[in-house]
């Protein structure tokens, strides 16, 4: 299989006062293609800075990140951010979604950010609506929407480019238990249908179960 995403070392100290705070430390890991994986580990054990490292959203103390073939700890910002946004769908805990924009506005918005245009055309938009079965709610605003139906916006926003990856930091957190599992059988039809790559953090052992693998973590190590 090939290797989509590997670190190799991973290192990330945040600096608290004259104080060096190490939140990772020598993380060594690969995810293949395909693949659908569960990070996770106590709280305050590194979960989500590895996540915001994967992204691109921080840079590492050392150690190395490559996404797709590229190192992201050897080009520059700008470069970091332009992989990101080709080739990384981000789900949160917290939607995220733009108030003012119907459920297809906030789709188109994420396209325009990818291509740099709205010229695309609404067939891919309508298809990922359907899949999530929020086709009927196209139009609806975040605020006219449940808060199951606006975690599975957030998800068709991430996937709608057809991202090398998705990353997912706790998107079931927020989320009563009907809700957590439609949005849970949402990532397993996209990762077992269309091969999408899945990197999920959770607390939740009922949602690592849907997982293909896990990885463990404790005190900036993978355990």
């Amino acid at each position: 299989m090939t290797a989509i995403l590997s670190t190799v070392d991973l290192a990330k100290s945040y600096r608290v006062g004259k104080i060096s705070v190490p939140a990772l430390r020598g993380v060594t890991l690969e995810v293949n293609e395909g693949e659908f994986v569960a990070i996770m580990g106590p709280s305050g054990c590194g979960k989500s800075t590895l996540l915001h490292l994967m992204g691109g959203l921080l840079s590492p103390t050392s150690g190395s990140i490559v996404i797709d073939g590229e190192d992201l700890s050897k080009v520059s910002d700008a470069r970091r951010t332009d992989i990101r946004r080709r080739k990384i769908g981000f789900v949160f805990q917290r939607f995220n979604l733009f108030p003012t924009l119907s459920a297809e506005g906030n789709l188109k918005l994420a396209e325009k950010i990818h291509t740099g245009d709205g010229s695309k055309s609404s067939d891919k938009r309508r298809e990922v609506l359907r899949l999530l079965k929020l086709e009927d709610k196209m139009h609806h605003k975040p605020l006219e929407l449940s808060g199951g139906e606006q975690q599975r916006v957030a998800l068709a926003r991430a996937v709608v480019n057809s991202p090398a990856i998705i990353l997912a930091d706790e998107p079931t957190g927020n989320l009563d238990t009907e809700n957590s599992q439609i949005v849970l059988d949402m990532f397993k039809e996209l990762n077992q249908k269309l091969g999408q790559t899945i990197i999920m953090i959770t607390h939740n052992p009922e949602a690592a179960a849907v997982c293909t693998r896990t990885i463990q973590m404790r005190d900036g190590h993978v355990v």
